[in-house]
């Protein structure tokens, strides 16, 4: 596919999905106050709920039951998934998007069931995860078990499963609040109990979670498009380079259509000669820090650039340990000072997991020193447009070499020699000013495509939360209360409902409850 062809098809991709999303949030009505509301997720108490809801502890119409772990250490402990007793851990449900699950990564053996405190859950079990982290939910589509970094509600009857899996997602964030601990934080048995809950009756209940499922699953659909379209940028980043590198770009402003294939395999202009990096250009290393010196967080004027700081196609100074700032004393400086770069040089990582990453070193960054992890390419022979050569090494044809060239052993390293070899065009300035300008343009595009992704995105999340608010204010069944008001009064009222429950619960107090009693589970 053209380039130009993918640029019309992010843009359509882009303006369904808008539109998709700006559809879902005007028949919802949402606005700012919405919003606001959204991101409270109930943690306060509603005194707006319908006539006849109810809002008490969730221990009210749930047991509560705290899960258990085997020695890790123990493999006889655990068994492959599906084949003995099912058991599930917080990270089973990181990313998963089902609101059932039957099953986690691994089961536990008979052994390891008998000797830990796990309890074996009954299908419909809503499963909720206390720490690290806390809010994850799914319901049980099986019997199932817990490690310890769950407290489950087994609900009586009177409660949809579906109604209290999609409250236990909307109140996500004020479980994360009643959290404690240092290292990481949890909330305890007794807590849980302490969580509100929504009581609808149990008609209204039903809808509730229907229309969930039927907005949820819109909401998905968007999401999932939003988040396919980062990759597609950059498949069409790297296809404007390879459109660039190859003549493809400026076919028509060169006036030449004629091509040969090249000593690297691809075909490039009749008129285009290959020439090495070592023709236009001298290659120098960085240097590493002399022996017993450190880097600096204070800013002491002389910045060290680090393989970290060298991705998207510039220097980068951000948050994380990896790429931060860093800075050389003043009498460390003295001794590296040869080894500093300007703006305008290209640069190329030649050591560890981020080799071949390459770019143009920016303006802001003049002056400043270079890693042992990375090459400089400067003192341009020739007439260049910088940013030509930083497109140049960025594109698949130089990354496919490179990693080529890379030396085996334990870890891979590009020699200054090796780069010095590299084959780059010789091409008149004036055409490759015209490549930066064509690949700036579309990359400009891509840019302002990836930021409405994330401005979308960001909808998209809000409005998940907006419709779960909306739902447990009674707000998307208004108008079927009013045509079904023998479904949410009297004997089907929410009270009763209460009532029922309580006095089910009552009746079981005495006894002890087979559901959360621990018990030998025969291997499936």
């Amino acid at each position: 596919m053209t380039v130009e062809k993918t640029q019309e098809n992010l843009s359509t991709t882009l303006e369904k999905t808008e539109q998709a999303l700006g559809g879902l949030e005007t028949a919802l009505g949402n606005n700012e106050e919405a919003s606001l509301l959204a991101t409270a997720e109930n943690s306060e108490a509603n005194d707006g709920l319908p006539e006849g809801w109810c809002e008490i502890k969730i221990s009210e119409v749930a047991d509560v039951v705290a899960g258990g772990t085997p020695k890790a250490g123990d493999l006889s402990n655990f068994a492959d998934p599906g084949s003995s007793i099912a058991w599930l851990t917080p990270a089973d449900l990181s990313k998963y998007k089902s609101s059932y699950i039957s099953h986690g990564k691994r089961d536990l053996s008979q052994n390891g069931y008998d000797s830990s405190s796990a309890k074996l859950l009954p299908k419909g079990s809503l499963l909720f995860s206390s720490r690290a982290p806390i809010g994850y939910v799914a319901i049980a589509s099986n019997e199932i078990s817990t490690n310890q970094g769950f407290k489950s509600f087994i609900f009586l009857g009177g409660v949809n499963s579906l109604f209290s899996y999609y409250y236990l997602r909307s109140i996500r964030s004020l479980a994360e609040s009643l959290g404690t601990g240092t290292t990481f934080k949890e909330i305890s048995g007794a807590t849980a109990k302490t969580l509100p809950f929504i009581l609808p009756p149990l008609a209204e209940q039903t809808v509730i979670a229907q229309t969930l499922d039927t907005l949820l699953a819109q909401v998905d659909n968007i999401k999932t498009r939003l988040d396919a379209i980062p990759n597609i940028l950059k498949t069409f980043r790297q296809s404007v380079l390879a459109a660039a590198v190859s003549g493809k770009l400026t076919e028509e402003w060169r006036g030449e259509s004629e091509y040969s294939e090249s000593a690297v395999g691809i075909d490039f202009p009749n008129s285009w000669k290959m020439q090495t990096i070592d023709d236009c250009a001298e290659v120098k290393g960085g240097k590493r820090l002399p022996k017993g010196e450190e880097l600096l967080e204070e800013d002491t004027g002389f910045r060290y650039i680090r393989a970290g700081q060298l991705k998207n196609g510039t220097v980068i100074s951000g948050d994380a340990a990896r790429n931060k700032q860093l800075y050389l004393k003043a009498e460390v400086q003295e001794q590296i000072k040869r080894y500093t770069v300007d703006s305008g040089d290209a640069y190329l990582t030649i050591v560890g997991a981020s080799i071949g990453d390459a770019g143009i070193v920016p303006e802001n960054y003049d002056g400043a020193n270079l890693t042992e992890n990375a090459a400089k390419i400067c003192e341009y022979k020739q007439p260049m447009c910088k940013p030509y050569i930083g497109y140049w090494l960025r594109s698949r044809i130089i990354q496919d070499l490179i990693k080529l060239e890379i030396k085996s052993g334990a870890q891979g390293k590009l020699a200054l020699k090796r780069i010095k070899t590299l084959p780059i065009p010789e091409i008149s300035i004036e055409e490759q000013t015209q490549i930066v300008r064509r690949v700036e343009e579309l990359f400009a595009f891509a840019d302002q495509i990836e930021q409405q992704v994330k401005n979308a995105q960001g909808r998209v999340n809000n409005l998940t939360q907006s419709i779960l608010a909306k739902a447990f204010r009674g707000e998307l069944t208004s108008q079927w209360r009013v045509e079904n008001p023998d479904l949410i009064s009297g004997k089907s009222s929410a009270e009763a409902l209460l009532a029922k429950i309580q006095a089910e619960r009552d009746k079981l107090a005495p006894k002890k409850k087979p559901k959360t009693t621990r018990k030998k589970v025969a291997k499936k």
